[in-house]
Parts: structure tokens; C-alpha cells; sequence
């Protein structure tokens, strides 16, 4: 069972970390094919030692491309493995450990997916319009499922139950926000039946957190305006936009649990944005914030990548990993440490899960907040005026003193 108070995700995009071919060409068919996740597990122990339990997994259905256009609801990836492959990670996994949840995207599948044909013969559960399937945001390849026929609800529900009978732990939503909030109430809770450990993240980006997580009965939400908040504020040194941010994040979490997180797999790292030193700063706000926190691959090193445009806009925020730990640069073991210092002041202080945050003083570029929880506070010191420096602490003792 996914415990949220304790949760500590290590997001990772599973066909870019382990080099499978994204868009296939004529060059790369014949490699296209391959047991590619095993090359997951050999950095299970780097995950262990960062400080996370868990694996957010991005999609590992069969796909076209990218992984968000699926074939194939039942099949793992060719490109990353078979059943066996699935099986043998999973149970590696778990026993270091090491919880998993799955990326499911149920807005919208591929154009090459079965129900697609089957809808433009006039079988339904794809919107068609003028005779062609309707793209999500504009996306030709990617048909927009119809959420009103009822067979797409036992379509979700069936591929959800494989999956968590086959060891998922739960679900991240993609693009839940997009889908009517009695779909995810009818799907979730015939799930919840079968599996009433199961637990689901919905992806929202914009809108009423609370009410989209209360009518679709989700257990938790991504945190997208802390996002935005913390990069910006640094980049920007406006401790005032970070400042209103948390008081709109004390009132979220006040209605729903929050996935926090600076990095994933749709945005610009979080070092191309802000830096080394931006990067280490903005862990270090991640690690104090009520919510349950994901570290995105590679952010804990500085990876850099910035989204583009066009077919390969993403390609370099969701790069290969290394063959294993020990090819790593070594410039970005010093963040890497930074994180499993944060990391285990969170785990030492849990009641941060669900705690208050109130701001104490703010200026163009410092500020001071505090949370408050359990009968404990934590209070955080930030300064961008000239170098990066925190300070934090605990029931009056000071725990990390940190510039950059």
C-alpha cells in the first residue's frame, strides 16, 4: 500500500533512460525490439540511497512513439521487454523496497490503435469528427477517447486491474484534469473494489485542485503552481511570487494531498532553468513543503535539457541514463548528496506531510516561512540577494546551513 505521508517518488521516463529508440525510422526497426527495463535495475540501489521508495514510472504500454500514443493497454513495450522482463523488475523492486506507479494514459491513445479503425467504422469509444478522430490539443496522432461510452470506463477499469494484479501500486492520471471528473468516480471505484490499497495521482495542471480531486475522487494532485513558483522566484529573485505561491499551496493541501515536485517529464530542467546553485535551492524548498515529493530523474545530478518544439521536443528532458551509477559526471555528486541530506531530514520529520505553512517575513529577495505541524515547526531562511544560501530549522536547532 502506497503511504503517502512517507512517499518519496524518483520519476523516471522509462523508453528515453533506457535508450530505446523514441520514432522509428527505417534505421532503427531493426533494433526496435529489445529487453531493454532490466537496465532499470541496476539502478534500484542509487534510488535506495538517494532516499525514495518509489518508482513513478512513465508510460510502459506498447506505443507509436513517445509512449502517451498507445497500441496496446496490455502489453509491455517490445522496446523495453516482455512479460518475463515486466515480472522480474517488478519483483526486484519490491523487494528492495521499492513501490511502483504507473503512468496511465486514458485521455487518448494512438492513431494506430485498434479503437481508432474501429471507431471511424462507426463502432464509437473515439470522438470522430469530419471523419477523422478528433487530436487531443491539435495532436493528429493522438485520439481523443470518448468518456461517455460506457465501454471505455470497462476498458480502464480492466487495464488498471491488470496492471496492479501484475504489481503496480497505483496510478499517475495523465491529462486527468481533461477527463470528466464521473468518469475517474465511476473507474476508480469499481477498482477500488479489487484493490482498495490502490492509489491514483491525477495530473492537473490548471483549475480548482480541490474540487477536481473531491468530484473525481482522487487521492492526490500534481502541485504545477509550486512548480512554477519555485523556479521562477530564483531565476527571477522575487521571493514574492514564491511567498503568494505558498500560501496558495497551504490552502491546496488543506483539500487534497499535493505532488510536489521541480522537474518531470513535460518541462525544462530544472538546472537549465536556474542553475547548479538554483537547482540546489529549489530542493531544498521541494524537501520543506507539505505535500509528497518526486525527484525526476537525473535532477538530483543537474541534468540539463530544455523542451523544444516540434517531434522531438522532449527528447532532451527525458535523456538515457548511463549504463549504471559509477558513469555518472562527477560534478553532480555534490547535488546528489545535497538531496539525500533533505531527503533524510524529511524522512526524520514526516508530520511535514500534512503540516501548515505560514510566512514569517518576505523582501524582493529573502524570505522566511515556517510549518507547523505535530506540535513542530521548520523554518526555512532563503536569501537570493547575492549568492544562494538556506538555512533550516528545526524545534530551534539548526539543521542544514547551506550557500552556494
Amino acid at each position: 500500500m502506497i503511504d503517502p505521508t512517507h512517499a518519496i517518488w524518483w520519476h523516471v521516463y522509462p523508453l528515453g533512460a533506457c535508450g530505446a529508440p523514441i520514432r522509428p525510422t527505417d534505421e532503427n526497426r531493426k533494433n526496435w525490439t529489445g529487453h531493454r527495463l532490466a537496465k532499470l535495475e541496476g539502478w534500484l540501489d542509487y534510488v535506495i540511497d538517494l532516499g525514495c521508495n518509489g518508482l513513478l514510472l512513465g508510460p510502459v504500454f506498447a506505443s507509436t512513439s513517445h509512449g502517451y500514443d498507445t497500441l496496446d493497454h496490455f502489453q509491455l513495450d517490445p522496446r523495453l521487454g516482455d512479460e518475463q522482463d515486466w515480472e522480474h523488475f517488478v519483483t526486484t523492486a519490491h523487494s528492495k523496497g521499492l513501490q511502483i506507479m504507473l503512468d496511465g494514459v486514458f485521455n487518448h491513445l494512438g492513431v494506430g490503435h485498434e479503437l481508432v479503425s474501429g471507431a471511424l467504422a462507426g463502432n464509437g469509444m473515439v470522438h470522430i469528427e469530419e471523419g477523422q478522430p478528433r487530436g487531443w490539443e491539435g495532436h493528429s496522432d493522438l485520439a481523443e477517447l470518448d468518456h461517455c461510452d460506457p465501454r471505455v470506463a470497462d476498458l480502464v477499469v480492466e487495464v488498471m486491474n491488470h496492471w496492479l494484479d501484475r504489481g503496480a501500486d497505483g496510478w499517475r492520471l495523465d491529462v486527468a484534469y481533461a477527463v470528466p471528473p464521473q468518469f475517474w468516480t465511476d473507474v476508480l471505484g469499481r477498482v477500488r473494489t479489487t484493490h482498495p490499497q490502490a492509489f491514483f495521482l491525477g495530473e492537473v495542471i490548471h483549475g480548482d485542485y480541490g474540487e477536481i480531486a473531491t468530484a473525481g475522487t482522487l487521492d492526490a494532485v500534481t502541485a504545477y503552481e509550486a512548480w512554477k513558483a519555485i523556479w521562477s522566484s530564483i531565476n527571477d529573485r522575487n521571493m514574492w511570487e514564491l511567498a503568494w505561491a505558498l500560501e496558495r499551496h497551504d490552502g491546496f493541501c488543506q483539500e487534497t494531498y499535493m505532488q510536489t515536485f521541480v522537474g518531470n517529464h513535460d518541462v525544462t530542467r530544472v538546472a537549465t532553468q536556474v542553475g547548479d546553485a538554483g537547482a540546489g535551492l529549489a530542493a531544498i524548498i521541494l524537501c520543506t513543503l507539505p505535500g509528497m515529493p518526486s525527484i525526476y530523474y537525473g535532477d538530483e545530478q543537474g541534468f540539463r535539457g530544455a523542451k523544444g518544439e516540434g517531434l522531438a521536443a522532449d527528447d532532451e528532458i527525458r535523456p538515457e541514463l548511463p549504463d549504471g551509477p559509477a558513469q555518472l559526471h562527477p560534478g553532480g555528486w555534490w547535488l546528489y548528496r545535497l538531496h539525500q541530506d533533505l531527503i533524510g531530514l524529511r524522512r526524520r520529520n514526516s508530520w511535514l506531510f500534512d503540516a501548515r505553512i505560514e510566512i514569517r517575513d518576505k523582501t524582493n529577495t529573502t524570505l522566511c516561512y515556517v510549518v507547523c505541524g505535530e506540535q513542530h515547526e521548520l523554518v526555512v531562511h532563503l536569501d537570493v540577494t547575492g549568492q544562494y544560501r538556506a538555512r533550516i530549522d528545526i524545534d530551534g536547532t539548526q539543521e542544514i546551513d547551506w550557500v552556494k
